[in-house]
């Protein structure tokens, strides 16, 4: 059982490959160190005003903390790593005042949770037929014995845990997957299946003592290696929180318009990471380095024809406007103060109360 086991395994993985993963292993379905600690980071707080964080089963336990309350019937997660790495410099490379940053992971034409669910798609259809022939009864009647779900960073499960244990790369300090080859420039894409399969042994730590992306931080997010505080994070204050930012955090955003990159640009390991030829993941010039007062003055159809299947949308227009404006007032370019004084009367009150404040610190700069 264990060989045919080992077998079904092998031939997922080729199927992975074949689907344009670089990486592919298999994880047990067992209570991890990493997600019993999970309950205790969110009753601490550290997942801000990420109420989805905190979904719960009708037993009122996290659904994260253990995939037993989601899906009971699991008994294996395939996991697929793709590399969606490209051949531009990182944010810490650049600092053109009149640009803003948005996240690498954000620059290509398509969703990545949509290409990367095509990938999955690709796999989980090769594993029914791979069962159907094992079975030696091809038919549709049978693959149903066979249960499997794919999520690709939307559902209710913690994937970097899960990477590690099916041996993808090590959980860094920074929290990212990191792999030996490939750096953790890495989409992740997970596969429940009650299928049992021998699991891939952990990826070893091998950050060491090295603490730069920690000491990079600006706004010392990681409170512990290995450990991570929404509230203090540049992706999740430029993507994730709504409203006003705390002034406090303001300064420390720098010129970051959409997400972060810079424990990733910093981390030793990635810097001999390989950039992708992948279509699906190729830039658009426009989103890399773009003009602070393009975005600050862009419309609500501007941004809906511009971000139409892109994750920026994630940001909303409101985000996404509020955000050049606190990296116009990090630039201390007083280029910006005739655009800051019209933005201070705008519409949308967020964006105007952050305008006003900018508009200030540049005055005093």
């Amino acid at each position: 059982m264990m060989a045919r086991s080992n077998e079904i395994s092998a031939r997922i993985k080729q199927a992975a490959r074949e689907a344009g993963f670089e990486l592919a292993g298999v994880a047990g379905v067992g209570d991890f160190p990493e997600l019993d600690r999970f309950p205790d980071w969110i009753a601490a707080g550290r997942a801000g005003e990420m109420k989805y964080m905190e979904a719960r089963d009708e037993a009122g336990r996290l659904k994260r903390a253990s995939l037993h309350h989601v899906s009971p019937w699991a008994r294996s997660v395939i996991v697929c790593a793709v590399n969606y790495n490209t051949a531009q410099p990182y944010s810490t490379q650049v600092r053109d005042p009149k640009c803003g940053w948005i996240s690498r992971y954000a620059w290509s034409h398509e969703d990545y949770h949509e290409a990367v669910m095509k990938k999955l798609r690709f796999v989980e259809q090769k594993l029914h037929e791979i069962v159907s022939r094992e079975r030696r009864v091809p038919s549709p009647r049978n693959r149903r014995d066979l249960q499997t779900r794919c999520y690709v960073d939307t559902g209710p499960v913690v994937e970097r845990v899960y990477a590690k244990y099916a041996g993808i790369g090590w959980m860094a300090k920074n929290t990212c997957i990191l792999n030996q080859r490939l750096g953790s420039w890495l989409f992740l894409g997970v596969i429940l299946t009650s299928l049992k399969l021998a699991p891939d042994l952990p990826a070893p730590d091998r950050c060491g003592t090295c603490t730069r992306c920690i000491q990079a931080c600006p706004t010392d997010a990681l409170i512990t290696p290995y450990q991570l505080d929404s509230n203090r994070c540049i992706s999740y204050l430029t993507i994730e929180k709504r409203g006003g930012i705390r002034e406090e955090m303001r300064q420390g955003m720098g010129h970051h318009i959409f997400g972060c990159d810079i424990c990733q640009d910093v981390c030793p390991w990635n810097r001999k990471a390989p950039a992708t030829d992948a279509p699906e993941f190729q830039p658009r010039p426009e989103l890399v380095n773009p003009a602070l007062d393009w975005l600050a003055n862009m419309t609500a159809e501007e941004f809906r024809q511009i971000f139409r299947g892109s994750p920026v949308r994630r940001a909303k227009l409101s985000g996404l406007r509020r955000n050049a404006v606190i990296a116009m007032s990090n630039s201390r370019e007083r280029r910006y103060v005739p655009l800051l004084e019209r933005l201070a009367s705008d519409d949308d009150r967020v964006v105007a109360e952050t305008a006003a404040w900018a508009l200030k610190k540049l005055k005093h700069s």
